[in-house]
This record gives C-alpha cells, structure tokens and sequence, in this order.
C-alpha cells in the first residue's frame, strides 16, 4: 500500500469555516457536506446562526468521509453510518483509557 500526502493543513483548535470553506478544505461538494449534516455527522457550532460556522472537528470528519467515500464508493447514508460508528469507537476508546488512568498499577492489562 503506497500513502501519499497531497496536502497538510495546519489546524487551531479555535479556527472555524464557513460550509463553503469547508467544502474547499475538505475537498467534498457542499451537497455531500450539507448531507452530512443533515444526519448529524456534522454539526454547525451554532445552529442558530445565520450562516453556520464548523469547528476543526468538522474538517478532520470531513477529510475522513472524503477518503472513506473514495476508499469505498460509499453513498451518503452509508459514508453517515461508517462515520458515526467510527466516532462512536473514538468515544468508546477514549473512556477505555480514563479507566485504565484511574486503575491502581499492576491492574491494568
């Protein structure tokens, strides 16, 4: 398997996107993006705003379904699932390790 980088972008924590920004950085059309949305996967900082605003976390997803929908041919429903059990691991991971911080040593296996 051969990895090629194309591009890197450099990511703060407090950056947001406009859709249209985010369909450019992640390389998605907005229909796909707005799809993504529409199940949940990506959610506006602020669904109340007039323009919705995304946060580095939307981009990172966005750039993953990008590839999953390129590795896999997905259509959106399915690109929807994969990305949302793949939070769901990411979630089930991260509680997996407070856990194991919290254990007295010698415990954890």
């Amino acid at each position: 398997m051969k990895i090629e980088i194309h591009e890197a972008v450099w990511l703060d924590e407090r950056q947001q996107f406009t859709l249209a920004e985010l369909a450019e950085l992640s390389q998605l059309p907005e229909a796909e993006l707005r799809a993504l949305i529409d199940c949940a996967v990506l959610a506006p900082l602020d669904p109340e705003a007039a323009e919705a605003r995304f946060g580095t976390d939307c981009l990172t997803i966005a750039r993953t379904a990008l590839r999953l929908r390129n590795d896999f041919d997905l259509e959106p429903g399915g690109l929807a699932l994969a990305l949302s059990l793949l939070g769901r691991i990411r979630d089930l991971e991260a509680q997996l390790r407070a856990l194991r911080a919290r254990m007295p040593r010698g415990l954890e296996t």
